[in-house]
């Protein structure tokens, strides 16, 4: 019995903010901006496109053929800032693809929620084989919660908006996925969040302030220097370790699907890992749309001819909380 990727696509908004926008909303030269920060441009979702159907456009897209009623689990991973608050998306998408049949819940790993879900998804049907079919879909409209006037969040701004899906299959043909490595450090759990409409931050009429309900880091210095000692290191040891604990060795790897981050640092990790530019692909028109990084990569690595039937592909990414996660998977036809 093994695992594999049938399917995956990404919904990608048509508006977009460019560097020129962002240069003008934050005060920070356009040229800094694409150089330092990676953003050239960056998809925007249109005013009233609901993160939930952002999914549902992706789902379909993955689907394409497939009858929604053959899947037996829809697993939400986009963000948590979604149609409404306190509320699970995951059901929702359920039925708007009429998977009838299927249960549904949410994941909520922030940027690595992709990862979160394929290992989720995996345990479960080796764990439970009537399950044979999982939908992994969900959407993010992080632009809404940046702040481009708060410097204390300038390492955000690369945050986009776009969604993303992924089927997986029992005995899939292709795309057969290996392990997936997680790690967690806690001591990062109060470096980013929305300040307001927590139990620990009621809103309330006499203390609203729309700042509140944006992204904020309280000691950006401090965490700095705290994950700049640690989240090399963490990315590095999980691609390595979803490597070697699939069978192969860091030298197999063909391509690196890695979220967007600031170019020196995808840099470096290509680096680290002794890989070429081309058996990567910078995000630098798509921005950081969280979990759906990944996947975009995949699809550009296919579209660009860079990852190939054969390849030995890592999926990596990290989300705020703080959690680095990533999942090994052999390209192409599966052998029996």
């Amino acid at each position: 019995m093994h695992v594999g990727i049938s399917a995956f696509s990404t919904y990608i908004p048509s508006r977009v903010q460019t560097s020129q926008y962002l240069a003008e909303a934050s005060g920070i030269p356009r040229e800094v901006l694409e150089e330092k920060f990676g953003i050239m441009s960056k998809p925007w979702a249109a005013d009233g496109e609901q993160v939930s159907a952002m999914a549902v456009n992706a789902a379909r897209s993955a689907l394409n053929g497939c009858d929604p009623k053959t899947i037996d689990v829809v697993i939400w991973t986009g963000s948590e800032h979604k149609d409404f608050p306190l509320w699970s998306a995951g059901p929702k998408v359920q039925h708007e693809i009429g998977a009838t049949n299927a249960w549904s819940t949410d994941v909520a790993s922030r940027c690595a929620s992709t990862q979160v879900g394929l290992k989720f998804a995996k345990d479960m049907m080796i764990a439970d084989p009537r399950i044979k079919k999982v939908l992994l879909a969900g959407g993010h409209r992080m632009i809404d919660k940046l702040n481009y006037k708060n410097e204390r969040t300038r390492f955000m701004f690369n945050m986009s908006d776009a969604a993303s899906a992924i089927l997986l299959e029992r005995d899939a043909p292709r795309n057969q996925l290996f392990e997936t490595v997680l790690l967690t450090d806690g001591s990062f759990s109060e470096d980013v969040y929305v300040t307001g409409g927590g139990t620990r931050v009621p809103l309330t009429k006499e203390n609203f302030d729309p700042a509140m309900l944006t992204l904020e880091v309280p000691n950006p210095a401090a965490m700095k220097e705290r994950l700049d000692k640690l989240s090399m290191r963490n990315f590095i040891s999980t691609i390595e370790q979803s490597v070697t604990r699939s069978g192969f060795s860091v030298k197999d790897i063909g391509y690196l699907a890695i979220i967007h981050m600031k170019r020196s640092a995808h840099e470096a990790v290509l680096n680290e890992l002794e890989l070429k530019p081309e058996q990567s692909t910078y995000l630098e028109h798509f921005g950081h749309a969280g979990a759906p990084d990944v996947v975009r990569s995949l699809e550009l690595g296919v579209q660009q001819g860079k990852l190939r039937d054969g390849d030995i592909a890592v999926l990596c990414g990290a989300g705020t909380g703080y959690i680095w996660a990533s999942s090994c998977v052999r390209w192409g036809p599966i052998a029996n």
